[in-house]
């Protein structure tokens, strides 16, 4: 039983950080191949010629709470995007903000930004009033402190000529001002590794809430309890059957956080909100919805129960010490977690600080799973966010 339990749980674990990803590229390698075939046969072409359409209206649509520090910057931000004046609008959502955001908005002469001002109660809140009151067709959700490339917004709206995608993600990037190489970045590469190549099979499972687009009529209200509104409004229309791709070509900058307590904090949210989510997309768990099932399974629920596989692992692997084969696996997860825990206490130099590094990102990473699940569990995680301190503030 013990070997059982092992296999099972390494087994599920590589699946989710290793095979899946290597499984999308091979996918994606065999769909090529067989284009390429009706190619030579054929002498159809292989891509879909982009339209010369006229682009549709656009409503950017930014959350902000106390933002006073970079709202200003977002909206020359927004006025810089190449973008037709007159079918692009700025809502700003203030959310009970009281360090004079509003005041800062009121005072953009620009016609086409509106402040959409309320009572403090939560970021779902916002986009339930905001959404619903914009006058684009295609809604663009961002934070107050992305800042977004000239180029990004035509580069999501021209995937919306095809009639079956719902939502684009964006690619966000992110950036320390103090740290050159941080431990985030490495693991924010890889997922949007995986969202690229979801992308290509119409099944990006959650957006970068920095920067999506969505069909302003695929829009449903949100409990206002919805934590994770950017992973629940992507999944939800792909539930509904639209497809949910990725433009890496529509890029947006967003700064990290220096507070390592904060940032806890903020995954031990994330992960609340995505086992709150489930009860919100039950038909994604159900193998009838073929790709997009198996990928949030494969991308999301398996990531969730890690720390769960990770405990198995290293219990049953204790009961199966007799083997050599065995010891090493024991001795490489042993490695692993004291690799972690001078992460932390950050002696190491070199290559060898750096892969610390991110062992110790990636257990505390899971760390905040238990976390966020047992907030779930009580009940415990508030849906309003608090504005999160970075290192230029």
């Amino acid at each position: 039983m013990a070997e059982g339990l092992f296999w099972c749980a390494a087994l599920l674990l590589l699946h989710t950080y290793f095979f899946y990803p290597l499984l999308l590229c091979a996918m994606d390698g065999v769909a090529q191949a067989f284009q390429s075939i009706r190619f030579m046969r054929t002498g159809s072409n292989r891509r879909r010629e982009p339209q010369a359409g006229p682009l549709p209206s656009v409503s950017l649509v930014v959350a902000a709470y106390n933002e006073a520090s970079c709202i200003q910057q977002k909206l020359q931000n927004s006025f810089a995007l190449k973008y037709p004046e007159d079918r692009f609008e700025v809502l700003i959502g203030s959310d009970g903000s009281s360090d004079g955001t509003d005041e800062l908005v009121r005072q953009c002469p620009d016609p086409r930004v509106r402040l959409s001002p309320a009572p403090r109660a939560g970021k779902t809140t916002v986009l339930n009033r905001c959404i619903p009151m914009a006058q684009g067709d295609i809604i663009v959700l961002s934070d107050a402190n992305t800042m977004i490339e000239p180029g990004a917004i035509e580069a999501l709206v021209r995937h919306f000529e095809d009639p079956e995608v719902g939502a684009v993600c964006g690619k966000l990037r992110l950036y320390n001002p103090t740290k050159q190489d941080y431990e985030e970045s490495a693991y924010w590469s890889y997922e949007s590794f995986i969202k690229f190549y979801e992308g290509k099979r119409g099944a990006v499972v959650g957006a970068n809430g920095g920067l999506y687009a969505i069909r302003r009529t695929l829009f449903t209200q949100l409990p206002p309890s919805t934590i994770v509104d950017d992973f629940v409004i992507p999944l939800r229309i792909l539930e509904k059957g639209y497809k949910v791709v990725y433009e890496a070509g529509a890029v947006a900058h967003e700064e990290t956080t220096e507070d390592y307590g904060k940032e806890f904090g903020r995954r031990a949210r994330i992960a609340a909100g995505n086992f709150q989510s489930l009860k919100m997309v039950p038909g994604l768990l159900l193998p009838t919805a073929g790709f997009p099932a198996f990928a949030f399974w494969s991308h999301k629920l398996l990531r969730w129960c890690a720390p769960a596989l990770m405990a198995v692992a290293l219990l049953a692997n204790l009961f199966l010490m007799d083997s050599l084969f065995y010891q090493f696996t024991l001795f490489f997860q042993a490695l692993f977690y004291a690799l972690a825990y001078l992460g932390k206490a950050g002696v190491l130099k070199g290559t060898g600080r750096r892969i610390a590094s991110i062992a110790y990102y990636f257990v505390t990473m899971n760390l905040a799973i238990v976390v966020g699940f047992w907030r779930f569990l009580r009940n415990a995680q508030k849906a309003a966010w608090d504005r999160t301190a970075r290192a230029s503030s």
